[in-house]
Formats: structure tokens, C-alpha cells, sequence
């Protein structure tokens, strides 16, 4: 966060040629602002500010939160989902008071972010962009700034794990079904078959969030 006070100026010649200072975050006026997803999340411990000479305040706090998104999973394992992370202040009216910008183009966050993103996980991050706007709260209007965060799911380990099986156990099913098998043979393969289909049904049931309006197509099938 970066903001400006003009009451909070001075010379650095007449102060041994100090031109910033560390304070606490109580110290001064600083933006009340909050995100609107947020679930949970650890307050930082670093709650100090830097005072420049010419009034500009900065805060760089990390914060980590849980965040609400809403899922499409249609397409699962090969989905891309999109996840807002809206910044907003309801204290301070927009056109009179508070107006938050940013100060980087989301060409210049997306390589910031993607030296932060370290881990080699479930998600890749694919995409950044910015929305400002004026929210509209009892005929007042409040500023908030919308970061809307794509990322890609990896599906090699859905593939190896419950796709390339689903298919082996059809396949099987086939070639018993139209082989030169007994009845009775194809009837305990294909309970075999079945318990095998259902418990990678179970699997998949709990790998897979359960706030999409759309199940799978790998589950519908």
C-alpha cells in the first residue's frame, strides 16, 4: 500500500539528512481496507509503515487468507477456474474521500507473482487482471479493486490415477463381453468390474469439490 499525507512532511536538511523513518502502523492515518472472499486468514505481525520525507507512506504486510471461489468442474481434470480477490474499504465514500488505484499493470503483477508462486502443486497460475470499479451501498459509492486470478489444473496425476483406469476396466469389459468366455466367467469378471468402477467412483467423489452447480463429465459417465 502506498498513500500520501501532507501533514506528515519535512526537510532532511534539518534532520541530519534523514529523509524516512519506520513507525508503527498506529502511528498514523493508514487505509482501512479489507478483502471481501476472505474465509480465514493469519493477521501479518508486521504492522509497521515507512514515513518518506515528502509525506508518501508505504506498507508492504503478507497476508495469507482462504479465499471463496466459485468451482466449474465440467471439464475435469483439464478445467481452468477463475478466482477474484476483490480489495474494498466501506468507511470512506469514493468520490469524495477514498479512490484506490494500482500502481502496477497486471503485465508487470503477473511476473511479480509468478516468482512468488514456488510450489509445484495441483494449480498453475496462467493469468492476472484488474478491475476497478465503484460499488453502489445505500446510494453510496465505494471504491474496490478486483484481482481475477486463472489458473490451469495439472491433470497427469487424474490421468494416471483415474482416467487411463476407468478405460482399462471398459476395455476388459469388452473384450470379456465379446470373448469366447463361459457365462459364468463373464458374469464374475463383470462383478469384478463393477466393484472396480465403483470404488473409482468413490475416489473420484472425494477428490472433487462438491460446490459446482455441474458434475464432472468423467463422473457422469
Amino acid at each position: 500500500q502506498e498513500w500520501q499525507n501532507p501533514f506528515a512532511t519535512w526537510d532532511p536538511r534539518d534532520f541530519c539528512n534523514i529523509s524516512e523513518i519506520v513507525l508503527p502502523m498506529d502511528t498514523y492515518w493508514s487505509p482501512p481496507i479489507f478483502i471481501l472472499e476472505r474465509v480465514n486468514g493469519q493477521n501479518p505481525e508486521l504492522n509497521y509503515m515507512v514515513l518518506m520525507h515528502n509525506g508518501s507512506f508505504n506498507s508492504a504486510r503478507p497476508y495469507q487468507v482462504t479465499l471463496t471461489c466459485s468451482l466449474i468442474i465440467l471439464k475435469f481434470p483439464f478445467d481452468t477456474q477463475m478466482c477474484n480477490l476483490s480489495i474494498a474499504s466501506f468507511l470512506y465514500p469514493a468520490v469524495t474521500d477514498f479512490v484506490m488505484k494500482t500502481r502496477r499493470t497486471p503485465p508487470e503483477i503477473i511476473k511479480e507473482s509468478q516468482s512468488f508462486f514456488l510450489t509445484d502443486g495441483e494449480w498453475k497460475f496462467t493469468n492476472l487482471s484488474i478491475i476497478e470499479y465503484i460499488e453502489r451501498v445505500d446510494d453510496k459509492g465505494f471504491s474496490v479493486v478486483t484481482y481475477v486470478i486463472s489458473m490451469e489444473r495439472r491433470p497427469t496425476l487424474y490421468i494416471l490415477n483415474l482416467i487411463l483406469p476407468t478405460c482399462a476396466l471398459y476395455l476388459l469389459d469388452m473384450a470379456v463381453l465379446f470373448g469366447p468366455s463361459s457365462l459364468e466367467e463373464k458374469i464374475n469378471f463383470q462383478i469384478a468390474i463393477i466393484l472396480g468402477s465403483s470404488m473409482l467412483a468413490v475416489i473420484l467423489n472425494n477428490s472433487l469439490p462438491t460446490s459446482s452447480n455441474k458434475p464432472p463429465i468423467i463422473g457422469t459417465h
